[in-house]
């Protein structure tokens, strides 16, 4: 079922899921047609596994990477500067803003889905928490602001991350050094903590 899922999930990365065809993704993958199906349900189960996968996997590769910048950094100073490189990063790449077009697209896909969005939401809400995690252990070491909630902070590091994808669509979008200056700015007033120098 790995491979039908992996099969289906590469043909919504290039394609409408109206395109999807389960016959060809059996011929293509050797999998038994009723076996789909018998473990599926039906060809819109299959298609919401595969985003849901697909979801899972672009947010859990995100909240891997700021894990490694929270373990690495040793003060305030080397986590400030990390985080607003890997906003900036984040924000700017082409393979970025493929990423945020596509997670935009399955959040968009569950709101039609009742059986997506529970999945969807139900994802969201674990890795939100495991990025409290991350926070809290930031603000263990003072490193991001206490007057802020670790949910709160989690949610808006998320923001950040895939909140430019609105303007991605623009016909006039804002100049990447432009928006890596803001994201900085706001970085610095919204994680550091109450008395630490921000570094912009």
């Amino acid at each position: 079922m790995q491979a039908v899922l992996d099969a289906v999930g590469e043909r919504l990365m290039r394609a409408d899921e109206s395109l999807i065809r389960i016959p060809e993704i059996c011929e293509a993958t050797g999998v038994n047609y009723g076996s789909v199906y018998h473990h599926f349900g039906s060809r819109e189960g299959v298609i919401d596994a595969a985003y849901h996968q697909m979801f899972t996997k672009l947010a859990q590769e995100d909240i891997a990477t700021l894990q490694i910048v929270s373990v690495n950094s040793k003060t305030n100073e080397e986590y400030l500067v990390a985080m607003q490189g890997l906003i900036g990063t984040f924000s700017s790449s082409d393979e970025r803003r493929a990423r945020r077009a596509l997670r935009a697209r399955i959040v968009a896909a569950s709101m039609m889905r009742p059986e997506l969005r529970i999945l969807i939401g139900e994802t969201q809400s674990r890795l939100t928490t495991e990025l409290e995690s991350i926070v809290e252990y930031g603000q263990q070491r003072e490193w991001l602001n206490r007057n802020l909630s670790a949910h709160s902070i989690a949610v808006l590091i998320q923001v950040l991350l895939v909140g430019r994808t609105l303007d991605d669509v623009s016909t006039t979008p804002i100049d990447n050094k432009e928006w890596e200056a803001s994201m900085a700015t706001l970085l610095g007033v919204i994680l550091s903590s109450p008395g630490a120098e921000t570094v912009v």
